[in-house]
């Protein structure tokens, strides 16, 4: 059986599809990434994707597309891009591997717009929902209620301290691999915890997210915090100790909106059941604060058990825990060792691991960040679009705002100076490209033409000319003087990520999502392909002399290329999820790099060795820049916040904060004095901190 993806296929099942490169109905490709069979869809009911099993060789792997209806939404596309970066950056068991090239469009035969795909491991068991039923809705021992708990308050550490939240938790949503371990799966809702976020998360809200009986109050009015996956935790336990759904009549007082869950559990010890009862607490304050602390209070209950048990009056008692059966107890003899019962008591090492931050040691870690937040910024709303406002900067210095232009009609994704600095131009998801004055933020030109997204605008060295590239495939060069188009440039099959001109302005080159490098002549509009890389290119520049091209891509690698001979001379390798950026030192001996693994480094060009690796970001650094001395660097990205390098020491000079937003483009002015930063629809003009 070989299986079309495409949603217009007249008969995707087509059998002379078996062995074939194309749907011998509709023509599209059946090989996806050239490797990558489609053997059957498993399910069209989960939330806005399809799932189907696919076949690497003989591995199999489950792949999620998007559904055609939601390939115009916005928000919807977020979200499903959101699930492959979150599962990137979570190596653990007990959370779905996936590949460099997880997330990927594909283009139907005949289709003008790609579909959304994301490729993840497939886990070898049922969701536990699917294991209930075939249990007999039979309930779980407090044995084994503990020992899932204490994997999946371990899994949620994890996320946690990667500053990510589930907000998705419920037996649908966890499966259990044949060995026994749980795994946290449908990363799609996940929102990354960035201390703004939770600082103002009464103010703006969020998006809602829910599921009946397991969503806590504060994420029904799209307010959830980290301690709103405990509350779904909790209702997760519930279900399993008692059989019952969290809305059952039979354990839920509809009356007095309380659950009475404990009539139905009679196997759970009074220990067990507090702490049950506080994860569900109605206010997000009384639960548990950090993962750690559930494990915590889990070894207690469990060396108490584990104490009781070994009384030979208790082990006569009616409230003996009865659990021998393997079927209904899975795994619970994985690593077993009776003889080690200081092992079974304990939390794993993850979850020893500090996660207060040492000023506010006794707040909560997500409390802590929020308050250092709201210190720093003091009041954001008495700033926001007002031109003489503050920013802040580390040491207490204030950063005045020169300019914020607002209401951009859609997240700005490009952004440049013209060289004089005079005029700033701005790209993104309303398709048109515009032109402000930067000294009275007024636009001065409006240049529609693309028909889609615009992902990335930059200007020729001597003003004359800007290109922009597009998700319509196409590049677009205009006489920057008139507002005139020029030229138009086709050739990728996917977005267009990141354009740039060559030093001499004769040539540009772009990076796509189609995993490939163009070169292109200006003068005949004709370019060269470089191939190598395994994933969407996301960045592309050329070295300072123009020799050279290096681009960045989502394979978590960086590659050098000889312009001449389109030759990849060197990969720079090391970086642990996607490099969204990268740039060159002045003098060209240095490479520097941007990743979604929240690190920057620092390489030699002609070694491929890393000098350095800078570390302070908390979210994926998406954007850099270098002052023209090259001594010092700007990263910005996911944390929200913009920081000012020594690139000689690998300190942090400043770290900016106050934006709303993540910062997705950010462009110093040529003299280094401001710097314009777009946060969603909003562009801020700052004095950078000297």
């Amino acid at each position: 059986m070989s299986l079309c993806i495409n949603p217009r296929c007249p008969q995707p099942d087509h059998p002379g599809n078996d062995g074939s490169q194309f749907c011998q109905s509709c023509g599209s490709e059946l090989l996806l990434l050239k490797r990558y069979r489609v053997m059957r869809l498993i399910s069209d009911q989960s939330g806005f994707g399809r799932v189907y099993e696919v076949f690497d060789r003989s591995t199999p792997k489950i792949l999620k597309v998007l559904k055609e209806t939601y390939s115009h939404h916005p928000k919807a596309i977020e979200l499903f891009r959101q699930e492959a970066i979150v599962l990137g950056q979570l190596p653990h068991p007990g959370i779905p591997a996936v590949e460099p090239q997880s997330y990927f469009e594909y283009y139907p035969q005949g289709a003008t717009e790609p579909l959304h795909c994301l490729l993840m491991e497939k886990i070898d068991g049922p969701n536990l929902k699917e294991w209930m039923r075939q249990q007999g809705h039979h309930p779980i021992s407090e044995r084994q209620a503990i020992r899932w708990l204490r994997q999946l308050a371990q899994i949620l550490q994890l996320v946690h301290q990667c500053h990510y939240f589930h907000r998705d938790i419920k037996p649908e949503n966890i499966m259990l691999r044949s060995n026994g371990q749980l795994v946290l799966v449908d990363f799609g809702a996940a929102r990354e915890m960035t201390y703004t976020y939770l600082a103002q998360r009464g103010e703006t809200g969020g998006t809602r997210i829910s599921s009946a009986g397991y969503t806590p109050p504060e994420q029904e009015r799209g307010q959830a915090v980290p301690q709103s996956d405990f509350y779904a935790l909790g209702y997760t336990l519930i279900y399993l100790v008692t059989g019952k759904l969290p809305v059952d009549p039979a354990i839920y007082d509809s009356m007095r909106n309380e659950s009475c869950w404990r009539q139905a559990a009679p196997q759970i010890s009074d220990d067990l059941a507090t702490l049950i009862d506080g994860l569900i607490a109605p206010r997000a304050s009384d639960r548990p604060q950090t993962a750690t602390e559930i494990l915590r209070r889990l070894a207690i209950i469990e060396a108490s058990t584990l104490t009781a048990s070994a009384s030979p009056a208790r082990s006569d008692s009616p409230g003996a825990d009865p659990v021998a059966n393997p079927v209904a107890d899975p795994g619970a003899n994985l690593g077993a060792n009776p003889g080690a019962k200081t092992t079974q008591m304990l939390p794993s090492p993850l979850a020893q691991a500090p996660t207060v931050m040492p000023p506010l040691s006794r707040l909560p870690w997500w409390l802590g960040g929020a308050a250092i937040l709201l210190i720093t910024l003091g009041s954001y709303g008495i700033w926001r679009g007002n031109p003489g406002a503050i920013l802040q900067a580390t040491q207490g210095r204030s950063i005045k705002v020169v300019r914020s232009i607002p209401d951009q009609g859609g997240t700005v994704r490009g952004l440049a100076f013209t060289p004089d600095g005079q005029r700033l131009i701005t790209g993104g998801d309303d398709q048109t490209i515009r032109v402000w004055g930067v000294s009275n933020g007024q636009p001065v030109l409006s240049l529609p033409g693309h028909t889609s997204t615009v992902k990335s605008v930059v200007v020729k060295s001597d003003g004359s000319t800007l290109a922009s590239s597009s998700d319509d495939q196409t590049i677009r060069l205009w006489n920057l003087g008139m507002g005139q188009p020029l030229q138009v440039l086709t050739g990728h099959t996917s977005y267009i990520n990141q354009i740039g001109f060559s030093p001499d302005g004769q040539s540009l080159v772009s990076a796509s999502a189609d995993q490939t490098v163009r070169l292109w002549d200006l003068q005949t509009g004709q370019a060269r392909t470089f191939l190598g890389h395994t994933s969407y290119v996301n960045a592309v520049v050329f070295s300072p002399d123009g020799r050279f091209l290096a681009s960045a891509s989502a394979d978590q690698t960086a590659r050098l290329w000889d312009r001449q001979t389109g030759q990849a001379i060197r990969q720079f390798q090391g970086h642990s999820s996607y490099v969204n950026d990268l740039i060159f030192t002045p003098d060209g001996q240095r490479l520097i790099t941007a990743s979604a693994d929240q690190t920057i480094r620092v390489w030699d060009v002609n070694t491929g060795e890393v000098l350095r690796t800078l570390q302070g970001h908390h979210g994926f650094v998406e954007r850099l820049a270098i002052s023209p001395d090259g001594q010092r660097l700007l990263s910005g990205g996911a944390d929200q916040t913009l920081k000012l390098w020594n690139l000689e020491t690998g300190q942090v000079i400043q770290t900016l904060t106050g934006f709303n937003a993540h910062i997705r483009q950010f462009v110093p002015s040529p003299d280094w004095q401001t710097v314009a930063v777009a946060t969603g629809s909003t562009i801020t003009i700052a004095q950078l901190p000297r």
